[in-house]
């Protein structure tokens, strides 16, 4: 069980990190995912979050773009299909991914890091405020799709599995740390309606 999760987490470093790059850079949030086929795992898309075009385009609303704008979306049902989020979505992504039709999700970061570690805290108040979900507490296992954390899961894999996973975590942490340094510096100029 533990090989998923590496390669999750390998999706994450050696896929969705260097797009996030490039849109941090131009001033965008620091959120990004993939599409991948559930029977080998490789990749069919990534996105990232592009607000400073469209406050609507969340990483997640641009992955599942990408989706629908290739062959693929013709060729391979989001059934067949793993959903993964750098971090927890928001409660428009998690509606967009009821809406595509993706049957579950894995992310790294959850909300209270989201809004913690990296000082975007407008998913919880979202669901707060709006929806009067309390500590982001929506329910993960429902008739749409099945939601996974990544470090949940993995905290739950036997202590020397985790331990050939922990590089790889510290180093997700590590570069997001960069990325939302460059984000908080950059959000004074942009035009994202929720910096």
């Amino acid at each position: 069980m533990s090989s998923i999760y590496n390669s999750l987490l390998l999706k994450i470093i050696n896929e969705i990190i260097p797009a996030t790059y490039l849109s941090t850079k131009k001033g965008n949030k620091i959120f990004g995912a993939a599409i991948l086929k559930k029977s080998d795992l490789s990749t069919i898309v990534i996105g990232t979050n592009n607000e400073i075009a469209n406050p609507l385009y969340h990483g997640e609303i641009s992955t599942i773009f990408n989706y629908y704008d290739t062959e693929y979306s013709k060729k391979i049902k989001t059934s067949e299909c793993i959903f993964l989020s750098s971090h927890e979505p928001c409660s428009l992504c998690l509606s967009a991914i009821s809406w595509a039709g993706f049957d579950n999700f894995y992310y790294f970061f959850p909300y209270n890091e989201t809004k913690n570690n990296f000082n975007i805290p407008h998913d919880l108040k979202i669901l707060d405020q709006v929806f009067n979900i309390k500590k982001g507490c929506y329910n993960k296992d429902n008739n749409y799709w099945k939601s996974y954390s990544i470090q949940d899961e993995i905290n739950l894999l036997k202590k020397n599995k985790k331990e050939n996973l922990k590089e790889k975590i510290e180093n997700i942490y590590s570069e997001y740390e960069i990325l939302s340094n460059i984000y908080q510096k950059s959000k004074i100029n942009n035009n994202i309606p929720l910096n």
